[in-house]
């Protein structure tokens, strides 16, 4: 065991530089693994499929019991700070069968280059390399079964960072061939006041505050071009992020230059991305079903809820 004198940098329980350059990470590839295939549960089947041969980059797809009619895209962003996990563990795999069926919509999810073995903004050019990668229809899937005129971006965590990203950029450089319609972030990753150590190791470069568009989206001069016309925010009461989330939101709604509708969603009584680690409890039920709601309706599913047509 390394002591700490050789120790590098540390981000805890996430991972740990040496100075030798060996890094550390308390989980790894094949831990909760999970090969594609048929999900019994949900009727749900999987393929992995390469994004790019060049760097590597693969993602997930997931195809629900096929309809007459083409089914929406939703592109998924996992979490892990940047630096942990991927498509294929076992509760985010489980997570998008249920939402591929709940949704009847093929899913796509990414698995992105990690830091820091991969500085960003490797992980977001992945992201955005994935959506140019559907917009060719380059799987069968896609062309078989595919809307791309219906796009939703969702991500939780760092992912969500990732999604909001993505949106911004594909509204800026007018992205041909997909039609980005809704944007979902939950329990979202962004900067605030405070500069972000972590954020700015893994970002050299980035001062970890405002002034880096990628973390602080008020910073940013293209938000307004974001292609996303509806977006739903999903916070947790008990997250260390929620009040991260919500200056997000707050961004987005007063002056960041958005001009799309904005939707808001508190867990009451539950820390971050609680629905991946608990997904048979009830506040989990509870937000997939608002995710697939506004995946499939948007403002109207929410004017619904305040109305008092859903949940009676």
């Amino acid at each position: 065991m390394a002591s700490e004198s050789e120790i590098a940098f540390d981000f805890p329980r996430h991972f740990t530089v040496y100075k030798d350059g060996r890094i550390e990470k308390p989980w790894t590839p094949t831990q909760f693994f999970v090969p594609p295939g048929l999900d019994p549960a949900t009727g749900v089947e999987s393929k992995d499929v390469v994004i790019s041969s060049e760097t590597a980059v693969k993602a997930r797809l997931f195809l629900p019991q096929i309809a007459a009619a083409k089914l929406p895209l939703i592109i998924h962003y996992h979490g892990g700070a940047f630096c942990l996990y991927s498509p294929f563990v076992s509760p985010i795999n489980t997570f998008l069968s249920q939402l591929s069926s709940a949704a009847a919509a093929i899913v796509l999810s990414v698995d992105y280059r990690l830091a820091p073995e991969h500085k960003l903004p490797a992980a977001y050019d992945d992201c955005l390399a994935a959506l140019e990668w559907a917009a060719r229809r380059p799987d069968p899937w896609l062309e078989a079964h595919a809307d791309l005129g219906r796009v939703v971006l969702l991500g939780e965590s760092a992912g969500a960072n990732l999604a909001h990203y993505v949106a911004v950029q594909a509204g800026a450089k007018g992205l041909a061939g997909v039609g980005l319609t809704r944007m979902v972030l939950v329990h979202p990753y962004f900067g605030n006041e405070v500069p972000d150590p972590y954020y700015r190791y893994m970002s050299p470069g980035s001062c970890g505050t405002k002034g880096d568009p990628r973390f602080h989206p008020g910073s940013d001069p293209d938000l307004g071009k974001m292609e996303v016309k509806e977006a739903m925010v999903c916070v947790a009461e008990k997250d260390e992020l929620r009040d991260r989330g919500v200056s997000y939101f707050e961004t987005m709604r007063d002056g960041g230059g958005y001009g799309g509708v904005l939707e808001w969603y508190e867990t009451r009584g539950e820390g971050h991305c609680f629905h991946l680690f608990k997904p048979g409890s009830g506040e989990a039920g509870v937000l997939m079903e608002r995710i697939v709601g506004f995946v499939k309706q948007g403002r109207n599913f929410e004017r619904m809820i305040n109305r008092g047509f859903v949940g009676e």
